[in-house]
């Protein structure tokens, strides 16, 4: 029987496209997890107020400036170790000298003993042809061998105290040493802050850099304002003052009855008096004279620290040269010429005066009059003048 033929129509093959599994998959992936990044990542700190960087610029410069005070003081204490080992190296040099002249002596002695040999005194006496020659010799050798024994007792006192200043010396090598060292770790660290200081000024922005000058110039005139409230103040004393003092007198002139002899002996009481004060007053007014004079010569040259003049200067510096041409030695250190002189309060602060500021002593300006001082303020700045209220005051000081 034959096989029948289908009749069905034969099925046309579709061909569909599908997406390739792998790679829709590896981009869900990494819109997985670039979301999962984005929500998880740490927001970015915000940028700080440009108040607070005023703040955190002033610390800096202020630990700067405590830091420059360490600096010159171990640059002091360098330079004085510095002289001390070289005056005793001088001396070590001379008195070994002075021990190779005894080691000489005391071999030409050793020399002539070889060459006479060791006779024995009885044998010599004997041998002898003239008996008194031979005593004659015998007091001369008596007297030899006390010269001999005297080279022998300086020898050994020279060796002794050149023993006992090359000591001295190693000693004060080693302490130079150490000072060098607190001396090199000084200036790393006012290098240190100045740098984190210079840093956050360099992120500012034009506009954070208005603002910031403007907050300057805020300051500045809130300072100025209480300078002038003090000058004010100050003048106010001095008036009443000089009120007491004029009616003090005028009363002394009516106690005196008119009587011309009798006034004439009151009238040079109080005279005398007077004068003395003033006599005293004029001493330190003319000292401060002469400081304030250099101090406003120096107005426009730079703070550098460590510097104590001529072309720059950093706080401590200006004072001790200034004070200098007055004929006071100031030491370097604010730390150290705020101990110097008479303690006075803010409201009798008179021309001269060096006035400290912060908690740390770190800084010190030399007072001028009417709230003001000239003071070598801080790196990039130049010597000027500044209300005293700039800053926090610590104290001030008179220093003759």
């Amino acid at each position: 029987m034959p096989v029948l033929a289908s009749h069905r129509k034969p099925r046309t093959k579709v061909r569909t496209t599908t997406p390739a599994v792998g790679f829709t998959t590896a981009a869900l992936a990494s819109v997985t997890l670039l979301s999962t990044q984005s929500a998880t990542a740490a927001p970015a700190e915000p940028k700080p107020a440009i108040e607070d960087v005023q703040k955190k610029v002033d610390e800096l410069y202020r630990q700067a400036g405590s830091a420059t005070q360490q600096y010159n003081r171990a640059k002091s204490a360098s330079t004085a170790q510095r002289t001390k080992v070289d005056t005793l190296l001088s001396d070590v040099a001379k008195r070994t000298e002075k021990i190779n002249e005894a080691r000489r002596e005391l071999g030409a002695y050793a020399a002539e003993q070889y060459r006479t040999g060791g006779i024995a005194p009885t044998a010599t006496f004997f041998l002898a042809d003239d008996p008194q020659a031979y005593f004659d010799q015998s007091r001369l050798m008596s007297r030899s061998t006390e010269r001999q024994q005297k080279a022998v007792d300086d020898f050994r006192t020279q060796q002794a105290a050149a023993s006992k200043k090359r000591a001295e010396a190693v000693q004060s090598l080693e302490k130079l040493t150490e000072t060098q060292t607190a001396l090199r770790s000084s200036k790393q660290n006012v290098q240190t802050k100045l740098t984190e200081a210079r840093s956050l000024l360099s992120k500012l922005t034009a506009e954070e850099k208005a603002r910031l000058a403007e907050l300057e110039r805020k300051k500045e005139a809130e300072a100025k304002e209480k300078a002038e409230k003090l000058a004010a103040r100050q003048a106010a004393e001095a008036k009443e003052r000089e009120a007491a003092e004029k009616k003090a007198r005028e009363e002394a002139a009516k106690e005196s009855g008119g009587d011309s002899g009798s006034g004439s002996g009151t009238g040079t009481s109080p005279g005398t008096g007077t004068g003395t004060g003033a006599g005293a007053g004029g001493s330190y007014a003319a000292k401060a004279e002469k400081v304030l004079a250099f101090a406003r010569a120096q107005i426009g040259k730079p703070y550098v620290w460590g510097a104590a003049g001529p072309s720059s200067y950093d706080c401590s510096g200006l004072t001790q040269a200034a004070w200098r041409e007055a004929g006071v030695t100031l030491p370097r250190t604010t730390w150290d010429q705020v101990e110097v002189g008479t303690r006075v309060a803010t409201s009798d602060l008179q021309p001269g005066d060096l006035v400290f500021f912060y908690d740390d002593i770190s800084h010190v300006g030399i007072y001028k009059g009417d709230g003001m001082m000239i003071h070598a303020p801080k790196p990039g700045a130049n010597v000027r003048e500044e209300s005293i209220y700039y800053m926090p005051i610590y104290g001030s000081v008179r220093p003759a």
